[in-house]
């Protein structure tokens, strides 16, 4: 494992998302600028491993998602290659930003990881994941509520599923006394890149807004005996279609 857990700041100028993505909803540029980004790990420095993977997670506003992810991995050499914040889980194809904050598309707002398994396992993601943000909340993440801030992992084979949920469980039981965890694991679907402007959204303006659930619980892992599931994982072989 070796990682050890990165507090993520809450600045309170930056506790009021709503209006921001309200102000940005109304002067967002069109054309170009709406474009989708460049995908997840194009703009590496060095060739990426053949092994790579990628894992999907919904936690709330993306923004502070990736940098939460981005601050306590730091790519590259920690094992996280690259990220990028997306749409995944809804039933409208290409979807806006306006789109998915209407609420109407079905859309999480969600992280993408591109990882290389042989410095970083998929249940040290899962674990961070729930330990970043609030999985026991229905409704969203701090002041932000709606079907599009909820918290989700999107699995993409059985095994990955696997280990979700045997995290999940840990998680409510060691870190929640048994409280429900709100968490969906379900499986991944079509995944949508943000618009560029997204990217790395806290690096471009470190004054920018960051959801106040999203900072690093101080829990004792829930890693400490084997996760069924975790090995075969790592020795998938990503699927066609998916590399880099």
């Amino acid at each position: 494992m070796g990682h050890l857990p990165i507090p993520v700041p809450r600045p309170l100028h930056s506790l009021f998302r709503p209006v921001t993505a309200l102000l940005m909803g109304s002067s967002i540029p069109s054309s170009s600028s709406n474009a989708p980004s460049t995908p997840i790990g194009s703009n590496l420095s060095a060739p990426t491993p053949p092994t790579a993977k990628k894992a999907y997670f919904a936690a709330g506003c993306f923004w502070g998602v990736e940098s939460a992810f981005r601050r306590r991995f730091p790519p590259p050499s920690s094992g996280l290659l690259d990220t990028r914040v997306g749409y995944i889980g809804g039933n409208t194809p290409s979807p806006t930003y306006r789109a998915v904050c209407s609420g109407l598309t079905g859309h999480a707002e969600a992280l993408e990881v591109l990882y290389d398994p042989a410095k970083l396992r998929y249940e040290e993601l899962v674990e961070f994941f729930f330990r970043m943000h609030d999985p026991s909340d229905k409704g969203g993440q701090g002041p932000d509520r709606g079907s599009h801030y909820r918290s989700a992992i999107f699995t993409d084979s059985a095994n990955e599923e696997k280990v979700a949920r045997e995290v999940k469980k840990r998680v409510g039981e060691k870190w929640y006394n048994g409280r429900e965890i709100a968490t969906e694991v379900v499986g991944k679907g079509k995944w949508w890149g943000a618009e560029e402007y997204h990217q790395v959204y806290l690096d471009k303006n470190p004054y920018g807004y960051e959801c106040p659930s999203h900072f690093v619980r101080n829990f004792q892992t829930v890693l400490d005996t084997r996760i069924d599931g975790a090995d075969e994982v790592a020795a998938e072989l990503p699927k066609p279609g998916l590399k880099v």
